[in-house]
């Protein structure tokens, strides 16, 4: 039997997601199944599920996907939680245990994630019915996974709003230490953000873990460790726009500060360098050094694109999940054709052009959306 609390997540959160992205679901679920003729609809279907769970390369692009539907949900109940009439939270769900709380939140979640889960749970079906385990197995963790880390997710930010007062032992042991300028997110993070952080690097545990486990026999291709890279820093992509989101609310200030341009893109870079230290030293640790530091230069040239695109468009989280979904496909396609060399330049040029023509420009509004 749910628990009250659960049919209030439910009826508020699950349901308000639904009626704002009606929309677009519908148009997701008229290519899936309107832009096929009737005759081959299941045929169709059977064969992106059954290649889903024979190609890691094609299971690796599907949960690209789903994380950007995943990332979207996060974004959007938790932006609910500093609406006026959803204060009543702060009372009431967090006066019950946290296994409560977490109980609720994960039936909370599935009902979110209905579509994704539907879909995958038919995905399992197939691959298992032509005798693929492992691909079934990942998905199946995969999805109760990502279901257990959104709801700790939701349950952090709750019972953090209520005990906002609260200063993190980092920011009390380094309260002397100076700070630079690139260095200030990172405190953020550890200081507020630390769940997701968490969740991110645990995502790329996985990105690297399971990318290199299928991919065995050819560990040391060039294309397979970029691809991975790609995936890493798409599974930032909550991080980047949190970023940009602390800049814009707590940063409004260095727009007067004596710094230029270059300067200032330069900071954010060192700010994703140490955002990305654990996948570094993963790297220096597999590959020999040239090899690693080609590795570290297209992540960060990665995600330093997708970090300048939020001064061109603003923080629409709808608008930035298009874009990075694009983005993705192509950058995808670039390294599979031997190009990863390319991007790094490429990456770094079109960033600094979206950085340097819209910095100032850019009125710091954030979308409710």
């Amino acid at each position: 039997m749910q628990q009250p609390l659960t049919k209030v997540l439910i009826k508020v959160f699950a349901a308000g997601f639904y009626q704002v992205h009606a929309g677009i679901l519908f148009f997701v679920f008229f290519v899936m199944v309107g832009c096929v003729p009737g005759n081959m609809l299941l045929t169709y279907h059977q064969s992106l599920m059954l290649g889903m769970t024979s190609s890691v390369v094609m299971l690796g692009l599907v949960l690209c996907v789903w994380l950007l539907y995943i990332f979207k949900s996060w974004h959007y109940v938790t932006g609910q939680f500093f609406t006026p009439d959803k204060q009543f939270l702060f009372y009431s769900s967090t006066a019950l245990s946290r296994v409560k709380q977490l109980t609720s939140w994960c039936y909370a979640q599935v009902v979110i994630m209905a579509p994704v889960i539907i879909y995958a749970l038919l995905t399992v079906m197939v691959g298992i019915s032509h005798h693929y385990y492992i691909i079934p197995v990942i998905i199946l963790v995969f999805l109760a996974g990502i279901i257990w880390c959104s709801s700790l997710l939701y349950v952090r930010v709750l019972n953090r709003l209520v005990d906002g007062s609260n200063q993190s032992l980092l920011l009390k042991f380094s309260r002397s230490w100076r700070k630079p300028y690139f260095s200030l997110y990172i405190y953020y993070i550890f200081d507020n953000k630390k769940v997701p952080y968490f969740i991110t690097k645990g995502l790329s545990w996985l990105i690297i873990s399971g990318v290199f486990y299928l991919f065995a026999d050819v560990k040391t291709d060039l294309r397979v460790a970029g691809i991975a890279i790609l995936a890493v820093i798409t599974a930032h992509i909550v991080l980047i726009f949190e970023e940009r989101r602390f800049e814009e609310t707590m940063l409004s200030f260095s727009r007067n500060l004596p710094y230029n341009r270059f300067r200032l893109f330069l900071n954010f870079t060192g700010a994703y360098f140490l955002l990305l230290l654990p996948e570094s030293i993963w790297l220096f640790s597999r590959f020999n050094p040239l090899m690693a530091l080609q590795l570290l230069l297209a992540g960060l040239s990665i995600a330093m694109l997708f970090h300048s695109l939020l001064y061109w468009f603003g923080l629409n989280m709808d608008k930035y999940i298009q874009w990075i979904l694009g983005l993705f496909i192509v950058l995808f396609w670039v390294i599979m054709f031997h190009l990863l060399w390319l991007l790094i330049p490429l990456n770094f040029t079109c960033a600094f052009l979206f950085f340097y023509y819209n910095y100032y420009r850019y009125e710091g509004i954030v979308s409710k959306k």
